[in-house]
């Protein structure tokens, strides 16, 4: 049974674990354990795990400054990319966020199609193009999605957790979504 719930600080070592099995397994590098901790250890309400049967297979990390969200990391364990996990984690991200912030951002690969498809079902503002973000060669594209755009994906889901017409996730071909 899918569950989506607020990162917890006893989620660090499954969440270190998911990293390694995501990020570090695709070339892509894990996250530090440092910010992870911060993450499980201060920025709770914002940050958030998918669990099926208990076991945590995807999580969203997103902090906010005043009224502006930054969602840094988005990430699907392998085995559960084709599930409904993705849309619960998203569903409860916009909830949380729609009535605090004026937008929302996201960095993403310019090679991670399903990642764009997503942030621009979403409802995003034309992106910005930076080279080397996190170093030489890695160019991203900033996305701002604003608070028009986060409310009509909340009215999109139903208090039952299902999303009513929210735009469906495309089903990745290359084998899944790489973290953001």
């Amino acid at each position: 049974m899918h569950r989506v719930r607020a990162l917890d600080r006893g989620d660090f070592d499954a969440l270190m674990a998911l990293e390694g099995a995501t990020s570090g397994a695709e070339g892509d590098g894990a996250l530090g354990p440092y910010f992870v901790r911060l993450c499980c250890e201060f920025f709770r309400e914002t940050c958030f795990v998918a669990t099926v049967d208990g076991e945590i297979v995807a999580y969203v990390l997103c902090f906010l400054q005043e009224r502006e969200a930054y969602c840094t990391t988005l990430t699907v364990h392998p085995r559960h990319r084709r599930s409904e996990v993705l849309q619960k984690l998203l569903r409860r991200l916009v909830i949380s966020l729609e009535r605090r912030v004026d937008s929302c951002w996201f960095t993403v690969k310019q090679s991670n199609q399903m990642a764009r498809l997503l942030r621009d079902g979403l409802g995003d503002i034309a992106p910005e193009t930076r080279t080397d973000f996190y170093g030489p060669g890695d160019d991203r594209l900033v996305l701002r999605i604003d608070r028009e755009a986060l409310s009509r994906q909340r009215l999109r889901y139903r208090t039952d957790g299902t999303s009513a017409h929210a735009p469906r996730v495309p089903t990745p071909q290359y084998g899944g979504m790489a973290p953001c």
